[in-house]
């Protein structure tokens, strides 16, 4: 795909290089000094907005299976209808509320799909903590 676009190697490993660095941010930010969840042994439920080409989805289900779950399951309340089809290769069990055969793009089934912020996952994950430690 790289070729045919005509991207070049230099330009390519730009946005590599970006993108990592944007992903060391989050982590940063969003995990501060708490370690990486223990999934060994255990259910994950990875759990998105939705799914278009699937490609968020998979990349989270490949780096959980590193921490060998017994079961990943993925759960989305709209994707396409080929969608269970694209991710069997990754998740154990996939559940998704709307599988419309007129799918063009996620955002078409919310009456908002504005970015969640920085500052809205990290109120939510120092709850969700509060809550586990409570």
């Amino acid at each position: 795909m790289v070729e045919c676009c005509g991207i070049s190697p230099n330009a390519l490993d730009e946005v590599i290089r970006r993108e990592r660095d944007e992903l060391a941010r989050r982590e940063t930010l969003y995990r501060g000094a708490h370690p990486p969840l223990d999934v060994h042994g255990r259910t994950a439920i990875v759990v998105d907005d939705g799914m278009a080409t699937g490609a968020t989805m998979k990349t989270a289900a490949m780096s959980l299976r590193q921490g060998h779950p017994a079961c990943i399951v993925a759960a989305l309340p709209v994707a396409p209808p080929d969608a269970e089809a694209r991710m069997q290769s990754v998740v154990d069990q996939f559940v998704c509320v709307m599988r419309p055969q007129r799918f063009l793009g996620v955002g078409q089934f919310f009456d908002d799909f504005e970015q969640t912020s920085d500052e809205e996952v990290r109120v939510l994950l120092d709850e969700m903590r509060a809550r586990r430690s409570a």
